[in-house]
């Protein structure tokens, strides 16, 4: 006598199935809260740009109106003054000095840390790790005693270094996990080929990492930019004032012209703004790069 067994599949468990209706009301709350956030964010923004375009009795009797008249004598004076484009060019200098030195830097220490093993390389990357954790307000003290005694006084160049030094450490953060995740098959193959380290970091590593050069290298463009904290410690010469530095002492200048200080304010910041924006994706995609790696 034969027994058959008839085996049952198991019904697969049956999710619940979340109403129509509770899906778009979390999407209108969240879409909502997205509105609501990005307007407290543009607020400001909108507010300095429309007053520039304003009278001072306008902004008296009705501060948060719009122009009855668009003013463009505020900006037009600002850009006809030498000293709002001699700031200009300060922060130019000391953005694009900042940034080149921060990438080069970075990118050597990082192929270092990544693409090698040798001794105190944990105690070296933990070290850059360390830096995150000490802001530029908590050693601006000793930081200015440090360039004072360097004789970096009144010049560019006491900006520059300090900027670069805080900048390494994010940089050196971001960078590695990329240069850690080119395959070793790719450097074993470029080495068979004649190919040296050194040749193999500028044809193969440096076009691989471009997402995260790009990404690094704006961020230290954009926070030298809107650097304030240290020029107004080691700056003293107005002739020497970089644009944030410039916009305070301009708007202590001329504290009762709120128009004209709008409209200076409001010019400072926009070339930081369309930078900004124009790389935004880039800067995205290298985070996001960075956090996979």
């Amino acid at each position: 006598m034969t027994a058959t067994a008839t085996l049952v599949a198991p019904r697969a468990a049956k999710t619940p199935r979340r109403p129509a209706g509770s899906s778009r009301f979390s999407s209108v709350v969240v879409g909502f809260i997205a509105l609501v956030l990005i307007a407290l964010m543009l607020g400001p923004v909108i507010y300095i740009i429309l007053g520039g375009f304003r009278s001072n009795s306008e902004i008296t009797v009705d501060p948060a109106g719009f122009p009855t008249r668009w003013n463009w004598e505020n900006y037009t004076e600002v850009l006809a003054s030498g000293t709002f484009w001699g700031q200009v060019a300060n922060s130019t200098i000391a953005a694009i000095a900042t940034t080149l030195f921060v990438v080069a830097l970075g990118l050597m220490a990082a192929y270092a840390l990544s693409r090698y093993s040798f001794r105190g390389r944990g105690a070296i990357y933990a070290l850059f790790t360390a830096g995150l954790m000490f802001p530029m307000t908590v050693a601006i003290t000793p930081l200015y005693i440090l360039v004072r005694n360097l004789g970096l006084m009144n010049s560019l160049a006491g900006v520059i270094v300090p900027q670069i030094a805080f900048a390494l450490p994010i940089t050196v953060i971001i960078l590695s996990p990329f240069l850690s995740a080119i395959p070793r098959e790719l450097q074993e193959a470029a080495s068979i080929d004649g190919l040296g380290r050194l040749g193999f970091f500028w044809r193969m590593v440096l076009p691989l990492a471009v997402p995260a050069v790009v990404t690094v290298g704006i961020l230290a463009f954009v926070n030298s930019w809107n650097s304030y904290m240290l020029p107004l410690f080691i700056l003293n010469n107005e002739a020497a004032y970089t644009l944030p530095l410039g916009t305070q002492a301009f708007a202590s200048q001329y504290s009762v012209d709120t128009a004209r200080v709008l409209a200076f304010t409001s010019l400072s910041m926009i070339p930081a703004l369309v930078f900004f924006s124009l790389f935004e994706r880039r800067i995205v995609g290298g985070l996001t790069g960075a956090v996979k790696g």
